[in-house]
């Protein structure tokens, strides 16, 4: 994949390019936001899955944003969303979404704050995998006699990735009766997410964990309504398998969530290309290293993350790829951020051939392009939107936990 750009793609470049030069007396780093390319990334998502009969679950945790999250519901059948905190789930309901999942494993010391969520009229659903917490949870809850019951899903390990619950396991059956026993819980469904996505190589790994996420979850789907325990809902989730899933039979809805942006982690999946990445940190160079052949710029872990997702891939691209400040290709692709500390990032050629610094002058402003978006999005307090209508906005992003 090259860093080639479509005409549409050329356009939304400029408009960013231009938005970005506006704005070079302000301070780096910065989060720069396309929103012409985000825009289309969000369609072509909906378009696939719409196409096989699927409902969309957006997962905001990548964007944090309303002003974003907006532009991820636009256009759907359903207000529905998936959160990652008790934070993103306040958010959301005092934005106006009243269909919320938090989708991270329950625990009664967080059950105040679900409720006080729920009060404002809204449905946050909670997330479990253990018997041990669907009896806690259902002691806890019976306290709020007169409030409705909370729904519940039952996470299902597909692919031994991180929680879960075996879709063949005895486990899930016993969830399921104590939930249906509970007068102050609901089963609600099941959902699973693929994370081990990340580590496949190569489209048919990739069709090959979508199917086995799938099956996963319609698996279990099929035991519980077998021990007549009615599944109202199977959902499964990661922005890898639903780009490559031939099939979503069985599925009522994907959660997805990195695919608003991309990132390189996506592109070394070969779930997008370069092109399609709508978010960069605009940073400054403030420093020439000669003797190691190095430029320094304003950017380092606090920015752009200490995450290095593509490390493990066949194309490492460190903790950013640089693309120049107007987002054109420099070096042929070979300049990437090697090395960070907190505000220092150190940009060096990927095969370690010297290049003439005195190209990009201390003082001149570059482009990253994240490694995982999620990760350097939360560096941030809000974006600097390259708006598709050829003006400029800031977004707030909102953080935290409660």
């Amino acid at each position: 994949m090259g860093l080639q750009r479509t005409q549409a793609g050329a356009d939304s470049e400029s408009a960013a390019a231009s938005f970005a030069s506006s704005s070079a007396a302000t301070v780096t780093p910065r989060l720069l936001l396309d929103e012409a390319q985000m825009l289309r990334n969000i369609e072509r998502m909906n378009s696939r899955l719409l196409s096989q009969g699927v409902q969309l679950r957006p997962h905001v945790k990548t964007a944090k944003s309303i002003p974003i999250i907006e532009r991820m519901l636009a256009g759907l059948p359903a207000t529905r969303v998936t959160v990652s905190t008790i934070a993103e789930a306040q958010c959301c309901v005092a934005a106006g979404i009243d269909d919320v999942l938090y989708a991270v494993g329950m625990v009664p010391g967080k059950l105040a704050a679900v409720r006080a969520v729920n009060q404002a009229g809204s449905k946050c659903a909670l997330l479990l995998d253990s018997v041990a917490m669907a009896q806690q949870l259902s002691v806890a809850c019976s306290i709020y006699a007169d409030a409705p019951p909370l729904p519940v899903y039952i996470e299902l390990d597909v692919d031994s990735h991180r929680a879960g619950v075996e879709p063949r396991g005895s486990e899930l059956l016993e969830i399921a009766q104590i939930l249906q026993a509970s007068s102050s819980l609901q089963f609600a469904g099941v959902m699973t997410h693929a994370g081990a996505s990340y580590e496949c190589r190569g489209a048919a790994e990739l069709t090959a964990m979508a199917e086995r996420e799938r099956a996963g979850a319609v698996l279990a789907r099929d035991r519980l309504v077998a021990a007549r325990i009615a599944c109202p809902t199977v959902s499964v989730g990661s922005t890898p398998t639903a780009v490559f899933a031939r099939s979503l039979r069985g599925v009522t809805e994907v959660r997805v969530g990195v695919y608003v942006f991309q990132d390189l982690t996506m592109v070394g999946l070969g779930v997008c290309d370069y092109a399609d990445i709508a978010l960069s940190v605009m940073t400054t160079v403030i420093g020439h290293q000669a003797k190691r052949n190095c430029l320094v710029i304003d950017a380092g872990w606090m920015a752009l993350s200490s995450d290095r997702s593509t490390s493990s891939q066949g194309l490492d691209q460190g903790y950013g790829l640089i693309v120049g400040e107007r987002g054109d290709e420099i070096e042929n692709a070979a300049l990437l951020v090697s090395s960070v500390n907190q505000e220092h990032g150190l940009v060096t050629r990927r095969d370690g051939v010297r290049f003439d610094l005195t190209q990009y002058p201390i003082g001149s402003g570059l482009r990253v392009l994240p490694s995982h978006a999620c990760a350097t999005a939360a560096g941030f307090a809000h974006y600097d939107v390259a708006c598709a209508d050829g003006g400029s906005a800031r977004w707030p992003r909102f953080g935290g936990w409660a």
